[in-house]
């Protein structure tokens, strides 16, 4: 069973490349997101970058896009940022040693 970034959550591009066994390749977690199948369900608009901020440009439609799903999630978005301290996940240990699939 893989790990899923829980509703109301964010992780960082980091963070993902980190637990995919990756660490320092945030721009490899871009680029496999863009790439992604439609019909795979990845919760893609639960990835933000290190400083809590939407990826996109603040004004395109992704980024409203993505803003709105996480709203609707009970994620609090100021403007086009989210504050990682109250809304990062932080998956339990347990988790990452036994659930995790690397």
């Amino acid at each position: 069973m893989a790990l899923i970034i829980p509703e109301g959550r964010v992780a960082t591009y980091g963070q993902v490349a980190d637990l995919a066994g990756l660490p320092g390749r945030a721009r490899l977690v871009s680029k496999a997101l863009r790439s992604s199948n439609e019909e795979i369900a990845i919760p893609w608009h639960r990835i933000v970058r290190a400083d809590g901020k939407i990826a996109f440009p603040a004004g395109s439609e992704q980024a409203q896009e993505q803003r709105q799903r996480l709203i609707s999630e009970g994620v609090g978005v100021e403007g086009f940022r989210i504050r990682l301290k109250i809304y990062q996940w932080q998956p339990e240990l347990h988790d990452i040693l036994h659930r995790l699939k690397y």
